[in-house]
């Protein structure tokens, strides 16, 4: 496994990670823990060392899933996790987001225990507060890099001039945003570009379309009871009607190379900066082998100019988040001194 570095801060991870959400989230299959456990062993056995997580997925289940896989090996891997929704301890109900100090560092110490660590490689605030000034939440963070409870600070897609913001408090050293051929916005909102000023490394989460770009799914594929895809506009029939025109696009390419629209998808991304890390996800050990084999493909110039052309005159239908979730992502917090 090849190896890539997350920012200026020394976080060297393998060039492709393991998203663990959909392994008890999110997807109407879910492992048992048991299942979990001997799946992200799997991946550390071949050479994943980057593994993400979060409180809310489950909530808190995945966190234990990913905890018990990893403990021993402990010091040959990296374990990112968020915090950012206000969860009942009691109940697991979401009652929105929360990145309140006090709130962070109780978030932190729940986290610490499940995944039975004594310090959080890299803690991403998952969504941005809009009551709450990004420099709280990245005055929050340092204390706790300061106390040994975390070693690096992340936040996922949040409005660039918030970025930009936190970056003067205490340094980004990864930001975690969707991101792929059928989802291109950090190119153009200044995400990518912010991350090359400031040397921060990109996380693309989703970098398989949620499982559309792999080929495996059509217009017919039935989502099943609990697939938070079927709030999703871009997995409307229609929607994926007309989206097949990019993976048939992907299917062009992986055939000519031998390999398969996965791999072309994850290859795509890795070629875009050397600091770009996605972290696929699957519950299925014959994905996450394929998703690792990406690394050893080499997309040259020609070819990375054909798929942007083509790519270029392909239209995406629908949104990739329903309305509700659409309105967390990409906001700013307040400025400093505003009621919240």
């Amino acid at each position: 496994m090849k190896a890539r570095e997350l920012g200026h801060g020394g976080l060297n991870v393998s060039a492709i990670g393991f998203g663990c959400m959909g392994i008890s989230f999110s997807y109407a299959t879910k492992l048992s823990k048991e299942e979990g456990v001997a799946l992200i062993r799997a991946a550390v056995e071949r050479g994943v060392t980057f593994f993400d997580t979060a409180e809310v997925y489950g909530p808190f289940i995945n966190e234990e899933v990913v905890g018990a896989a990893l403990e021993p090996f402990r010091d040959q891997v990296v374990i990112a996790t968020k915090f950012g929704f206000d969860i009942d301890f009691a109940t697991g109900q979401n009652r929105g987001v929360n990145s309140r100090p006090e709130h962070i560092r109780q978030a932190v110490d729940g986290s610490l225990g499940r995944l039975r660590v004594e310090t959080i490689d890299l803690l991403y605030q998952h969504r941005v507060d809009p009551t709450v000034p990004i420099e709280d939440v990245a005055g929050a963070v340092k204390d706790l890099i300061a106390a040994g409870k975390v070693k690096h600070f992340g936040m996922s897609e949040p409005g660039v001039r918030t970025l930009r913001r936190a970056h003067v408090v205490q340094s980004v050293t990864a930001l975690q945003n969707e991101y792929s051929l059928w989802w291109r916005a950090p190119e153009v909102n200044g995400i990518l570009q912010a991350c090359d000023e400031l040397g921060i490394g990109f996380v693309p989460y989703s970098p398989l379309g949620k499982g559309f770009l792999t080929g495996a799914m059509t217009k017919d594929t039935k989502l099943g009871d609990g697939d938070f895809r079927a709030s999703v506009p871009r997995f409307a029939p229609e929607a994926m009607e007309v989206n097949q025109a990019l993976v048939d696009l992907l299917k062009r390419v992986a055939g000519e190379k031998g390999v398969t629209p996965a791999q072309i998808a994850l290859a795509w991304l890795l070629a875009q900066r050397p600091y770009v890390v996605p972290i696929p996800g699957t519950t299925k050990l014959h994905r996450l082998e394929e998703n690792i084999g990406a690394v050893e493909i080499q997309l040259t110039d020609a070819e990375l100019r054909t798929i942007e052309d083509a790519a270029s005159r392909i239209e995406i239908k629908g949104d990739r988040y329903a309305p509700p979730q659409m309105a967390m992502v990409g906001r700013d917090a307040p400025p400093v001194g505003a009621d919240g």
